[in-house]
């Protein structure tokens, strides 16, 4: 892993961020900031952690459907791990998924292709709530703030692609032909520029492959656990809306449900697009512009931003690399030679 790579790129994002501030004005922010009910922050607070606690519920649930031991308190640990590789490395917030995917298997005993389809499968269950929220937002967007095209465009665009990914995947989770085509193009694609020999490596990630699908496709297929991980997946997007809320509440603004739920589920798509960590600097600046163009003053826009991302970005991340640390950081490139 490049930490250098991921300092400095983290800086990148920061410097951006530094620049935002300085241009909306230090002063201003910090006096909106000293007005703040903390009580409000507080319990944002505990809403990020009831967050985290359906997300170890919900990985739980699948955990136990395909008979992988565990502890609550360990798969806490393993998805903070998750969330911090995901936040930390400009990946599409999806480098994660391996790592903790290997860590249960060693914790566990189980196979790679086992649970690492559970986490797959945690992340399908996140994502499908998410796009139908995120098209229901930019069309709430589109209706009730003046967007500009080109910012209509990107939003649109980004929506579209994120959904060809969805459908990509899925393809490859269930059908076995495309999947193997898929492992064989991408082996030849690397083949071109290394010089290793790919072929056992091509082979190990066929069988995994086809283990995976089999288990994935028993998860998605099952009515009861498919049912309760949507309910589940649902609440904890309302929640995290509703933790974005209460920040604005601590400052006195009233802002509305959908347009607190718009741009938090367009920013958060923004920041799957890697280009820098977490899309710090870019998430940010997506909020701040928009709840701008909405009526809320530029620097209790950027206090809200700070305080948002402060809890549900800067913590988690902190916490994952903790949790990291426990592991042992050798566990990342473990997970990618397991993956292979």
């Amino acid at each position: 892993m490049n930490y250098k790579r991921i300092i400095g790129l983290l800086g990148i994002g920061v410097v951006i961020l530094a620049i935002m501030i300085f241009y909306i004005g230090p002063e201003e922010i910090l006096e909106a900031f000293q007005q703040a009910d903390m009580s409000y922050v507080l319990i944002a607070l505990i809403l990020q952690f009831i967050v985290m606690s359906l997300w170890v519920t919900k990985w739980g649930i699948l955990c136990d459907t395909l008979d992988i031991a565990h502890k609550n308190i360990s798969l806490f640990a393993m998805m903070l791990v998750g969330l911090a590789i995901n936040n930390l490395t400009p990946s599409g917030r999806s480098g994660g998924e391996p790592v903790r995917a290997y860590i249960l298997s060693k914790s566990s005993d189980s196979e790679f292709r086992t649970t690492f389809a559970s986490v797959m499968a945690d992340k399908m269950f996140d994502l499908l709530p998410f796009t139908v929220l995120a098209f229901v937002a930019m069309g709430y967007l589109m209706f009730t703030i003046n967007l500009s095209m080109t910012m209509l465009v990107t939003l649109f665009v980004a929506i579209i692609i994120f959904i060809i990914l969805i459908v990509f995947v899925l393809y490859i989770c269930f059908n076995e032909t495309i999947g193997i085509k898929t492992i064989k193009w991408t082996i030849r694609q690397l083949k071109r520029f290394m010089t290793r020999d790919l072929d056992k490596y091509e082979e190990k990630a066929i069988e995994v492959l086809i283990g995976f699908q089999e288990n994935i496709t028993f998860l998605l297929k099952n009515k009861s656990v498919f049912i309760k991980a949507m309910i589940i997946a649902f609440a904890d997007w309302i929640l995290e809306i509703l933790r974005v809320y209460v920040i604005f509440l601590a400052f006195g603004v009233h802002v509305s449900v959908p347009m607190v739920a718009a741009v938090f589920l367009l920013s958060t798509l923004a920041g799957m697009i890697p280009l820098l960590p977490g899309g710090v600097g870019i998430v940010d600046g997506i909020m701040i512009i928009i709840y701008s163009m909405a009526g809320v003053t530029t620097f209790i826009s950027t206090a809200v931003t700070l305080i948002e991302r402060l809890i549900s970005y800067w913590l988690v991340s902190g916490l994952g690399v903790i949790a990291l640390l426990h592991f042992g950081t050798e566990v990342i490139d473990e997970a990618t030679e397991s993956a292979k």
